[in-house]
């Protein structure tokens, strides 16, 4: 079968991170494969989980998230995924709007809101700079789950992403997780 999409997940491998607001894009995915009654399956030459199904490929990079332009890259190349035009990532810049989604945590983003961006820089989101590092471009859709909240201020940043998400506030995420499956 010939992959047009892919669509990844930010996140960080391991029980250690689950449910944290880092994780937030690995929650959409599998919020995905629940849905569709599909279950990840750990490849190791592209080091991600991923899913294939009805020409697309959802992947959560298990490079940690300051890393996952690698898997993307790895992804992206292994499955033939670009324009023959376009060659591999050779060219700075190339558009990848149709072809890459990347959902990823935001803290700038009031919690409860999403924001879908194309061509815009990393706001020092570090899995979205490694992106950007490994594809040369940051011509690629993101979906940007807002996770700031009153805690953003008092803790820092490195520590507040890292913190599991309250049972109140799960269930504030899984509706904005619900809400962006209907729009795909």
């Amino acid at each position: 079968m010939k992959y047009k999409k892919i669509i990844i997940g930010l996140g960080n491998p391991g029980d250690k991170y689950k449910k944290t607001r880092h994780n937030v894009g690995f929650l959409a995915l599998d919020k995905i494969a629940n849905k569709l009654n599909l279950r990840f399956n750990f490849d190791k030459k592209i080091n991600a989980e991923i899913i294939k199904t009805d020409g697309t490929i959802l992947i959560k990079p298990m490079t940690f998230m300051n890393n996952s332009g690698q898997a993307v890259e790895a992804v992206m190349s292994y499955f033939k995924i670009l324009p023959k035009k376009l060659g591999f990532i050779k060219i700075k810049n190339c558009d990848l709007s149709n072809i890459l989604t990347v959902i990823h945590d935001d803290l700038d983003i009031n919690q409860g809101k999403i924001k879908t961006s194309i061509d815009s820089r990393s706001g020092g989101h570090n899995g979205v700079q490694s992106i950007i590092n490994h594809l040369k471009t940051k011509k690629f859709k993101r979906i940007r789950i807002g996770i700031k909240n009153e805690l953003k201020e008092k803790i820092p940043a490195e520590k507040f992403v890292l913190m599991r998400f309250s049972n109140e506030e799960m269930d504030e995420i899984d509706e904005i997780l619900n809400e962006i499956i209907l729009n795909m």
